[in-house]
């Protein structure tokens, strides 16, 4: 089982160590703005800075755990679903929105496992392997996954309401906003089925 504390409060360095992986991940974010500022910049200066951010501790980042483990692994299935539906796909338009999908649940994966690493300092090891795939139509596919898609923005817009810490509400708000448009191309991809 993971590890859901840090055996020590974060240190300084720590805190860049986030900070840069925010950057990556989400650069449009400061999840810790009082930091940055307090940081000297590395040319200038050498020593460390005075603000380290509180640790999160409680019930409220348990939950937010908890939440973040079910995102990930509902978007590792979302991804192999949607490489295995770009397979399926009968025509090449398909394929490709099949495809880019699937890259941008991947995205998710990689988005929900840096937050969690900032909010526990670990990682979540998680693999998801799909059951064997019942034989269905494409039309019927596309409407298993426009469900899922909904259901799925749904759940990050309710957990993004909950959640008292802005940068996963951002967060959780903009994938919300992909899975939403995801679900408006598979909508569109089935007018074309149809």
């Amino acid at each position: 089982m993971v590890e859901l504390t840090p055996p020590a409060l974060p240190t300084q360095e720590d805190y860049r160590r986030y900070d840069r992986i925010w950057r990556k991940v989400s650069p449009e974010l400061n999840p810790y703005p009082e930091a940055r500022d307090a940081w000297p910049d590395a040319k200038t200066e050498s020593r460390p800075p005075s603000f380290v951010p509180e640790q999160r501790v409680g019930e409220a980042a348990q939950r937010e755990v908890d939440a973040i483990r079910a995102f990930l692994r509902d978007e590792l299935a979302d991804a192999q679903t949607c490489r295995y539906l770009a397979r399926q796909a009968p025509y090449p338009e398909a394929r490709r929105v099949m495809n880019r999908i699937a890259s941008d649940e991947a995205a998710h994966e990689k988005r929900l496992q840096a937050a969690h690493f900032l909010i526990t300092g670990g990682t979540y090891p998680v693999t998801v392997v799909l059951p064997p795939q019942p034989r269905l139509l494409w039309r019927d596919r596309l409407r298993e996954r426009y469900h899922e898609e909904t259901r799925a923005a749904e759940a990050y817009g309710g957990a993004a309401e909950k959640t008292r810490d802005r940068c996963l509400r951002r967060m959780f708000e903009q994938l919300a906003r992909d899975e939403y448009r995801h679900a408006e191309q598979l909508r569109g991809l089935l007018e074309k089925t149809l």
